[in-house]
């Protein structure tokens, strides 16, 4: 299947919002070593897309709810089929399709990204200054853009250029080769760091999941992609690793702005911050399940009140009115009575 639809829909996207930061004033010399264009015109794709998804998001976060809301007949079915994993797996599937919840939706928003991803890394690959004229204006390029995109920097390193750009790529693009791995490396990092803040942010508002399927792809999302980074991330051109720490970025900003106007149903009570603990921690009182929220104490934890009475009723011990003393001895006044 040819990616060409993409490629145009993106080339389109970033020309687009190049010609508007040119029109307002933005210059197309370098400030600071930096062709700031055309990495607003990168930001802006990623506004643009994720406006254009954010339907899909709002369906991811409804699935997660409803897979939440769940969590309880599958640890059932998980206590009822202890031992016997084909029969659970074939129980949870048949409730998932009982109750219309589909455990892959919280990832569809990343799917759908991953031919974008794709599409603008091939952009950027392919903004070589060498190639001839005819392949410059591919996917819809007027020279002239194409020229200046081919040399636009962030801090004076080619946006085209990556890590593990090799000493001949580095001399086509004109640049240090130091100065490429120290942005790029910089840049590496904080992708890694904030693909993980938007996992955790995620699992902590919503809650570890009680399924194992769940679980794993929970684990994934939140130490598999950001690990697997530190090594693919060499091999990303600087624009490529912009797009995806800006999409982050986002991705932080709109799931705490959803997370707090329609906070889940355990966050709902007043300063509630349930949650399921993090597997391999204990949680107080030894329970791990997903519980609803409580006010006040650590964790949204309330602690027991102190009694306002003693435990002992003394009162219901004592004797009543009237009553004459068990086994009363010789000369013994009544505890009822007082003294003289």
């Amino acid at each position: 299947m040819s990616l060409d639809p993409i490629y145009y829909a993106i080339s389109w996207i970033l020309l687009r919002w190049h010609s508007f930061w040119d029109a307002i004033g933005i210059p197309e010399e370098r400030v600071i070593g930096t062709n700031w264009a055309w990495i607003l015109a990168i930001f802006c794709l990623v506004v643009t897309l994720r406006v254009i998804l954010f339907p899909v998001f709002v369906k991811q976060i409804k699935s997660q709810r409803a897979m939440q809301a769940l969590q309880p007949k599958v640890k059932a079915l998980q206590e009822k089929h202890k031992g016997d994993r084909e029969t659970l797996q074939k129980e949870m599937m048949e409730l998932y399709r009982t109750e219309k919840a589909n455990p892959l939706m919280g990832c569809l928003p990343m799917f759908l990204q991953i031919p974008v991803f794709f599409g603008l890394f091939h952009v950027l690959q392919h903004l070589d200054p060498n190639i001839s004229d005819a392949n410059k204006q591919l996917y819809g390029w007027p020279l002239d853009q194409f020229n200046s995109a081919a040399h636009a920097h962030l801090f004076n390193a080619p946006i085209s250029a990556k890590f593990g750009s090799s000493a001949a790529e580095l001399s086509v693009l004109g640049a240090d080769g130091t100065t490429v791995k120290v942005v790029a490396g910089i840049l590496v990092l904080v992708m890694m760091a904030t693909t993980f803040l938007t996992q955790r942010q995620m699992i902590l508002k919503t809650g570890w999941a009680e399924d194992p399927q769940q679980l794993m792809i929970q684990r994934l999302m939140l130490y598999g992609i950001p690990f697997s980074l530190l090594i693919s991330g060499a091999l990303f051109p600087i624009g490529v690793v912009i797009y995806w720490v800006t999409n982050n970025l986002f991705t932080l900003a709109q799931q705490q702005w959803v997370l707090r106007k329609f906070p889940p149903p355990q966050m709902s009570n007043k300063g509630g911050s349930a949650g399921r603990v993090a597997p391999g921690t204990k949680a107080s009182g030894g329970k791990n399940p997903v519980q609803p929220a409580r006010t006040g104490g650590l964790f949204g934890r309330k602690n027991a009140p102190e009694p306002a009475s003693p435990v002992v009723d003394t009162k219901a011990l004592g004797p009543k009115p009237g009553a004459k003393p068990v086994n009363p001895k010789k000369g013994a006044r009544p505890a009822n009575k007082p003294k003289g």
